[in-house]
């Protein structure tokens, strides 16, 4: 079942918000749980296993392409790698240890709570999303998930080795070659202003009247550009750029009272947090 914001929204036109868009990695569950740094040393190993990377350089440019590009994989794209998608998420997120995401039946209530629409926007795949969101205990809690293989749904053709042409950025970016500019990332994905308009699109999203919550700066930064309501996870230091700062979703409440008022005077509203959302994956 789908719960129609529009109700709310029309009964609080102060606040006029009609969509949460939240990030899913270091937002929904928490940097804490050791995921991340997981990620990162598994993207290490597929660099250097799979790509040919060598290991002396694999976590100085992993870093490297994931501040140029939002994400590692998008940079290893841009500066020439070839490989299938599926295959870089299963090698990644597959040997990932999803126990050390713990259900959250606080965040639950919270989410089941609002009688907005609620949205997941992931860099990540549609697997990695669904394991975390049912770890989580709340993969009920969305109308949508929009996932990686919502704005890239095709792998790149393989490439012949000896035809691959690799672009040295580390050496770019140490002595810069004027008039030479990077190459660009086939592959969207936040924070390109690209990826946010192509997600908000797909899944009918109006960047006025949404907010966004991300634990990533560079992500609320594009998002705030593109009109939206921010919120910046894992910090209570706000930054130029964003609206509110949380530790932790857990303290939504607190930081945003306004979503609630209309919800605790209605009993309708607060009936609806016992009524499960089905989650569809736009892939």
């Amino acid at each position: 079942m789908e719960y129609d914001g529009s109700r709310y929204t029309k009964d609080n036109q102060g606040l006029n918000c009609d969509c949460l868009l939240f990030d899913l990695d270091d937002t929904l569950y928490p940097f804490t749980s050791g995921i991340a740094a997981d990620i990162s040393n598994n993207i290490q190993d597929y660099m250097v296993h799979k790509l040919g990377v060598d290991d002396s350089v694999s976590l100085e440019l992993c870093i490297l392409l994931y501040k140029q590009y939002g994400t590692t994989m998008a940079g290893l794209r841009a500066v020439g790698y070839h490989f299938d998608y599926d295959d870089f998420h299963s090698f990644v997120h597959g040997r990932l240890s999803y126990e050390k995401i713990k259900p959250d039946p606080l965040l639950r209530n919270i989410l089941l709570s609002l009688p907005i629409r609620k949205v997941v926007f992931t860099n990540g795949d549609r697997i990695h999303a669904s394991r975390a969101l049912k770890r989580l205990g709340i993969e009920d809690c969305f109308e949508k998930v929009v996932c990686f293989e919502t704005l890239n749904p095709t792998s790149p053709p393989p490439a012949p080795s000896d035809k691959l042409e690799i672009f040295d950025i580390m050496k770019h970016l140490a002595h810069p070659e004027p008039g030479l500019e990077l190459p660009k990332s086939p592959i969207l994905c936040k924070p390109s202003r690209e990826a946010m308009l192509q997600a908000l699109k797909v899944a009918s999203i109006n960047p006025p009247t949404t907010i966004l919550f991300d634990d990533s700066f560079r992500n609320i930064e594009a998002a705030k550009q593109i009109g939206m309501r921010t919120v910046l996870v894992g910090t209570s230091e706000r930054k130029k750029g964003a609206d509110h700062a949380l530790e932790s979703l857990h303290n939504m409440k607190e930081a945003l009272p306004e979503l609630w008022e209309e919800a605790e005077k209605d009993e309708d509203v607060r009936n609806s947090s016992k009524v499960g959302i089905q989650t569809s994956v736009i892939a």
